[in-house]
C-alpha cells in the first residue's frame, strides 16, 4: 500500500474547471480549460448580489437569498454539463456571518448541483494568494497583498507561492457602506470615520505585518481594480495606485455629494454606491503600512480556487501539508495511526459500493481522520476524542473548507464512545448519512488496533447494506483475542442505539 503520510496521487480527471465565488458584494463564476497542466480561461460572469446588505442582524433577509439563488441559476446554465468534483464554490464573509446560511445552500443545491463550501477567513486569505502569485511573477521578491471584499479584507505576506502571514478583519465596502454612507451621501466627516473606523481594525495586525515587511504591495478585487482603473483613465498615475491617485479620487467623491452623481472615468456604474467605503478603507490602509505604491492583480479569489482544484489532484494539495503539520504539532504515535487508517481503508474499499461511497473526498477524509484521531490525547485519556474533536473544530487549516474541517472534526468525535454524539453542525442530508458509515468504519478499525500491537493487520471480509454491517474474519483470529470480541460486542450496542446492526463472526 502507498504510503498514507505523502498525498496520494490521481490523474487530473477533467478537461474543464470551474470556481464560484459567492462574495458579500459580487458572485463570480470563472471557467477555464486544463491542457497539460496548464489553464485556460474561456468564460468568466458575475453580478452584484450583495449578499451583505440583507444581512440584518445576522440573517440574510430574502431578498438577497432570492438575488443570490437568481444569479446561481444563471451559472448554473453555463456548467450544466459539468461534472461533480470539477466545479468548486466558496462562500466568504456573508456567508460565514449568516446564521441561517444552511438555508441559502440548500436552496442554492434546487439550482447548482455543486456543494457549496462555506471558507474561514484565512482560508480565503490563502486562496487569494495562490490566485495572485500564479498570475504574477515578483520572483524572490516578498509581496504585501490586499483584497477589500464586501464584507472582510484579507491581508497576506507571502514570497513566491508560499504564505508568511495571513489574516481576514472585519470590514468591507457593503458593510462599512451601509455604516458610514447608508443613504448614499457623501460628506468629508462620514468619510474619516470610516477611515478611522479601518485604523482600528487594522491595528490588530499592524505591528506584525510592519515587522515582517515586504517588497511590494498588490490589491486585488473590485475596490483595488476600481482605484487602479480610476488613477490610469484619469491620468494621475501610470505606477498603479499611489496616494495621489486616493486623494484625487476622495476629492471626486466629496465634489459629487452623493453616490448618485459620481462621474469618474474609469468607475464602473453599479460600483457607484461602495466607491466611498472601499476607498475609506485603501485609504487607512495606505496610512497604516505607509504604502508609496500599489500595483493590481487580476489575479485573486477565484483563480486561486481553479489552481487550488488543480492542486488536489496533483502534488501540491495544501491540505496535505496541513495534516502533516498536525500529525508533528500533537505528537501523534505515527504507527498506531498508520494501522487504524490503512483498516479503515480496506474496510472502505470493501463497502464502497454497498454503501455509496465511491467519491475521492469520501476516502480523503476518512484517511485523514484516521490519521489525525489522536490528536488530542495529549490532553485527556479518557476524553481525547472530545478534545481531538475541538483542536481539529477550531485550528487553523488551510486547504480545508469549514465543512471539510467540520466533517474531520466529527469523525474524530463519534471513532469511539457513544455513536449518536455530534458536533451539530449543520450538514445535509446526503452528507450525514456518508458520515455515519465513514464513522462505522473509523469506529471498527480503532477497535480492532486497541490492543496497540504493531504490525497487526487484521484479516476480514465485510458485506454492507443500508444499515446493516456484517464482519467475517479469517478463521481463528478472533478466538484467540477476547477482548476484541468484546469490543466489537459492545460497539453492536452502541450502533443499534442508530438503528445499525453489526454482525461478526
Amino acid at each position: 500500500m502507498q504510503s498514507l503520510f505523502v498525498q496520494q496521487s490521481h490523474d487530473f480527471p477533467f478537461e474543464k474547471i470551474a470556481a464560484i465565488d459567492l462574495g458579500s458584494n459580487s458572485f463570480h463564476m470563472v471557467v477555464a480549460q486544463v491542457s497539460h497542466g496548464q489553464l485556460r480561461i474561456t468564460g468568466e460572469y458575475g453580478d452584484k448580489v450583495q449578499l451583505a446588505a440583507g444581512l440584518q442582524n445576522g440573517v440574510l433577509d430574502e431578498a438577497a437569498i432570492e438575488r443570490g439563488i437568481a444569479c446561481l441559476s444563471q451559472f448554473a446554465q453555463a456548467i450544466e454539463d459539468m461534472p461533480l468534483g470539477s466545479v468548486r464554490v466558496v462562500g466568504t464573509n456573508a456567508l460565514r456571518a449568516a446564521k441561517n446560511r444552511k438555508e441559502f445552500i440548500q436552496r442554492a443545491a434546487q439550482v447548482l448541483p455543486h456543494p457549496i463550501e462555506i471558507i474561514a477567513g484565512r482560508e480565503e486569505a490563502r486562496l487569494i494568494y495562490v490566485g495572485v502569485a500564479r498570475t504574477m511573477d515578483h520572483g524572490e521578491q516578498k509581496r504585501l497583498v490586499v483584497d477589500i471584499g464586501g464584507g472582510s479584507t484579507e491581508f497576506i505576506i507571502g514570497r513566491q507561492l508560499d504564505t508568511m502571514l495571513t489574516e481576514s478583519l472585519h470590514m468591507g465596502c457593503v458593510s462599512y457602506r451601509q455604516r458610514f454612507f447608508a443613504d448614499g451621501t457623501i460628506t468629508k466627516n462620514a468619510f474619516q470615520k470610516a477611515v478611522t473606523a479601518a485604523r482600528l481594525e487594522l491595528l490588530s495586525i499592524q505591528d506584525d505585518y510592519s515587522a515582517e515587511g515586504w517588497d511590494v504591495a498588490i490589491g486585488s478585487s473590485g475596490t483595488a481594480k476600481a482605484a487602479y482603473n480610476i488613477g490610469l483613465e484619469n491620468g494621475w498615475s501610470k505606477k498603479g495606485i499611489t496616494p495621489k491617485v486616493l486623494k484625487n479620487i476622495q476629492n471626486a467623491l466629496f465634489d459629487a455629494g452623493h453616490a448618485d452623481n459620481i462621474n469618474l472615468l474609469g468607475l464602473k456604474p453599479e460600483r457607484k454606491n461602495t466607491i466611498a467605503a472601499g476607498i475609506a478603507i485603501l485609504t487607512a490602509i495606505f496610512e497604516c503600512f505607509s504604502i508609496k505604491q500599489m500595483d493590481f492583480s487580476v489575479g485573486a479569489l477565484r483563480e486561486g480556487v481553479l489552481f487550488d482544484v488543480m492542486g488536489r489532484y496533483e502534488d501540491t494539495d495544501v491540505r496535505e501539508r496541513t495534516v502533516n503539520y498536525l500529525l508533528n504539532q500533537y505528537h501523534i504515535d505515527l504507527e498506531q495511526a498508520k494501522l487504524v487508517t490503512q483498516t479503515a481503508i480496506s474496510a472502505l474499499q470493501q463497502v464502497r459500493e454497498d454503501w455509496q461511497l465511491n467519491s475521492l473526498s469520501n476516502e480523503d477524509i476518512l484517511r485523514w481522520a484516521g490519521l489525525l484521531h489522536e490528536c488530542g490525547l495529549g490532553i485527556s485519556h479518557s476524553r481525547y476524542h472530545k478534545h481531538g474533536a475541538y483542536i481539529i473544530s477550531e485550528s487553523d487549516m488551510p486547504g480545508f473548507s469549514q465543512q471539510e474541517q467540520k466533517a474531520l472534526a466529527e469523525l474524530i468525535l463519534r471513532h469511539r464512545r457513544k455513536f449518536t454524539q455530534s458536533l451539530d453542525f449543520p450538514f445535509t442530508k446526503g452528507d450525514t448519512q456518508d458520515l455515519d458509515r465513514l464513522a462505522i468504519l473509523l469506529r471498527l478499525s480503532h477497535l480492532l488496533h486497541m490492543d496497540r500491537k504493531e504490525g497487526d493487520i487484521p484479516i476480514f471480509n465485510l458485506t454492507a447494506s443500508d444499515k446493516h454491517l456484517h464482519a467475517e474474519f479469517l478463521e481463528g483470529w478472533l478466538e484467540g483475542r477476547p477482548l476484541t470480541q468484546a469490543n466489537l460486542q459492545r460497539e453492536a450496542e452502541y450502533l443499534a442505539s442508530a438503528g445499525y446492526t453489526l454482525t461478526f463472526n
